[in-house]
């Protein structure tokens, strides 16, 4: 296996080209649970270009009804980039400073449950809170303001790289 870099260019991309519509290749969830992190996959994927088709503990979408509970779920989503050592995107819980472009953020509006999966896709000027722009599904966003949410805790996931045979 070797590792080769994460595309973010291609996941601003697809983040620019969808996040205010639906691609009709992938299910929409907004009816039952929320897209967030359906949307959020999908710009991983654009950036990746590869999929972990483990059944037990995978990252992949094959149709709405055969897909991993990491391409939908937030909290197993966070699992899946941060314990991934095989095929597929891996990465890390972060830090704001090493956030870029491509990078996620997770929200919990109740301080105990993450619940929200958002694709940084612009930092104007110094990198801070106020200055991350986001992209997102459920509530469609494009280059919206991080602090424009109402949130108790935050987690930014850094996606280190992309693991191929």
């Amino acid at each position: 296996m070797k590792t080769i870099k994460y595309n973010r260019k291609k996941v601003v991309q697809y983040a620019q080209t969808w996040a205010l519509s639906r691609n009709p290749n992938y299910y929409n969830f907004d009816m039952i649970g929320g897209d967030c992190t359906n949307f959020a996959s999908q710009c991983i994927y654009a950036g990746s270009n590869i999929m972990n088709y483990n059944k037990n503990n995978g990252w992949y979408y094959i149709n709405g009804n055969n897909k991993s509970p990491s391409w939908t779920g937030v909290e197993f989503l966070n699992k899946f980039i941060s314990t991934n050592k095989s095929v597929g995107p891996f990465g890390r819980t972060a830090t704001i400073e090493e956030m870029e472009l491509g990078d996620l953020v997770q929200l919990s509006f109740d301080g105990i449950k993450f619940a929200h999966t958002l694709v940084i896709v612009d930092i104007v000027g110094k990198l801070n809170l106020q200055n991350i722009l986001i992209a997102a599904h459920t509530d469609n966003s494009l280059n919206r303001r991080l602090l424009s949410y109402n949130y108790e805790k935050l987690r930014f996931i850094k996606i280190d790289g992309v693991n191929i045979w």
